[in-house]
């Protein structure tokens, strides 16, 4: 558990900064950006390849630069040691299952389902678990949330011609929300045992690295020795994994992995915003609507601090 009496020591103003909600939201900014990044790939890349690649690069990365990584599993505990394997399982699960499911469903129905469904599988796993109890204005401001992402990411769907839905394919985005929710809860909990953020993150992501290269070398890496290929691979390396899940797991100190997981529904949004003013999508105004009821939701969500959370 944390040293509950660090919080009565004065705080400089920039790590005051850092230890509310700012590290999730930064990190659910560089998350928006997948989307516009992956699509400067060059055409026929496959999607999961990207996606694995770039959680390869990018958890290795985060393992060689995160102190404490190395020497993490050694002190830990046994049970601590299995929670670092099913922690790199979940987070080496999350492409394996949304990357397909775009493809069977896509993007809008598979962000929907596997953004929205990860807070409440996160909420009901804290619960279950003891580390944190939903409170009243998580539950609303998660619910509001959710209901704006939905008329975000649909709200195109909304306006055109239905499809029938891929049964398959809404499992498999349920299974990337539960994955995201599963290892945001084991990096919640290592990291309020005492372990460091860095050391725990790049353990997580850097086993995950290894568990996703199989998948990306059996698949097409031509696209990844062009220059485009292999600029985008190196972003979402970079910044989408080393330096997001750094922030994520620093702002998991400070906050339960419950409140956490609705945060990084900002994501949707920062996706939406930049397809309009960089790829030159358009927005139905239920998309609009969903963007304000989504900001309204995430600033609601941004003030709770569950008494539970340990």
């Amino acid at each position: 558990m944390p040293n509950r009496t660090t919080t009565l020591l004065p705080a400089r103003p920039n790590a005051r900064l850092l230890t509310g909600p700012a590290p999730i939201l930064i990190s659910a900014v560089l998350w928006g950006t997948t989307g516009t990044a992956s699509s400067l790939t060059p055409a026929g890349a496959p999607a999961a390849a990207i996606g694995s690649a770039g959680l390869m690069l990018g958890g290795i990365l985060l393992f060689l630069t995160s102190r404490g990584a190395r020497s993490l599993p050694a002190v830990c505990t046994r049970r601590e040691r299995w929670l670092l394997v099913l922690g790199a399982l979940a987070v080496a699960g999350y492409p394996v299952t949304f990357y397909p499911a775009v493809a069977r469903t896509g993007v809008a129905v598979t962000t929907v389902i596997a953004l929205g469904s990860a807070p409440v599988f996160s909420g009901l796993l804290s619960w279950i678990t003891g580390q944190s109890r939903p409170t009243a204005r998580w539950t609303l401001a998660t619910a509001a949330a959710v209901l704006g992402c939905a008329l975000l990411v649909l709200g195109p769907e909304l306006t055109g011609h239905a499809t029938p839905m891929d049964l398959t394919g809404v499992a498999l985005a349920a299974g990337g929300g539960l994955s995201y929710a599963v290892y945001s809860l084991i990096g919640g909990r290592l990291i309020t045992r005492g372990h460091a953020s860095d050391a725990v993150m790049g353990v997580l992501f850097g086993a995950a690295g290894l568990l996703v290269l199989p998948l990306v070398l059996l698949v097409d890496t031509q696209w990844l020795t062009t220059t485009r290929g292999a600029a985008v691979a190196g972003y979402l390396a970079l910044f989408t994994v080393a330096l997001a899940y750094r922030l994520f797991g620093y702002g998991l100190r400070h906050t339960p992995a419950s409140t956490a997981t609705s945060l990084t529904l900002a994501e949707p949004a920062v996706a939406a915003v930049l397809g309009v003013t960089v790829l030159g999508e358009h927005l139905p105004a239920a998309s609009w609507c969903g963007l304000a009821v989504l900001a309204l939701g995430l600033v609601f969500v941004s003030g709770d601090n569950p008494t539970g959370a340990g």
